[in-house]
């Protein structure tokens, strides 16, 4: 699909959606991965096994209107939300819970939009979904270390360097660093044992209990594959999707009844 009346322009998405749903599923608005380097990625494993449980899933490509230098993908992700926070654009219903979530560096551009939502548009915002996110622009933890192993350091360091190359290192560009996070919306946050971004992500999500947001944790054993969902090099193959499935829907549950 394009969505044409989306502020900053069209903006190509790709919407995966189940042969079962209910009459309002929730609507999660997806960030792919890819290191900020990426554009023109709309296929996900993430989105086929959320769409499994009812979900209709989003993914915009959101580096390719205006570039993939901060602050530009964040104005394009913001304005899409803005967008299905109004009119839905025929995806769901006003009664549909609408969340946004992505992975590594998606899920940076996820706990952003998560932080303005909670500045510009209080309320319209029902959760977020971190998968593993890239938050850390210093990558000063001690798992980041395990990068190199599985292919990923030099495209981490590539990828900060990139998306930060206009200077700027805003709280929205580094959610990791930011000091202010009550408010906002609750939390699924997930990663794994192997996972080289499992100590920022734990960390963040300390930050956010700490802030008093509800956050729902999880973390998969080694050999589930789940660094494979941002393309690290995985021994084993992936057998995540049921396990994140029933992590999701028990968050939307939660949150539903909230």
């Amino acid at each position: 699909m394009t969505f044409d009346k989306v502020e900053i322009g069209p903006v190509n998405v790709r919407v995966y959606q189940g042969a079962d749903y209910e009459k309002s599923p929730p609507v999660v608005i997806y960030f792919h991965s890819g290191a900020f380097l990426e554009e023109g990625r709309m296929d996900s494993d993430v989105a086929t096994a959320l769409a499994q449980t009812g979900a209709i899933v989003v993914i915009p490509d959101f580096n390719a209107p205006l570039g993939g230098v901060f602050p530009k993908p964040l104005e394009v992700g913001f304005s899409i939300f803005s967008y299905l926070a109004k009119k839905r654009a025929g995806l769901g219903n006003r009664k549909s819970l609408l969340l946004v979530g992505g992975a590594e560096s998606g899920g940076n551009l996820a706990t952003a939009i998560a932080l303005k939502a909670r500045d510009y548009r209080a309320d319209e915002l029902d959760g977020q979904l971190l998968l593993s996110p890239l938050l850390d622009p210093y990558m000063g933890s001690p798992s980041i270390r395990e990068a190199a192993t599985v292919g990923m350091r030099d495209r981490w360091s590539e990828g900060w360097s990139h998306y930060l190359s206009g200077g700027v290192c805003h709280p929205y560009a580094a959610p990791g660093i930011c000091s202010r996070l009550a408010g906002i919306a609750p939390a699924l946050v997930v990663s794994s044992v192997d996972d080289p971004l499992r100590d920022e992500t734990a960390n963040y999500s300390q930050k956010l209990k700490d802030a008093g947001v509800r956050v729902q944790d999880f973390v998969f054993p080694a050999d589930a594959g789940w660094p494979s969902i941002y393309g690290a090099k995985c021994p084993l193959a992936a057998n995540w999707q049921t396990g994140l499935n029933s992590q999701f829907a028990s968050f939307v549950k939660s949150i539903s009844i909230q």
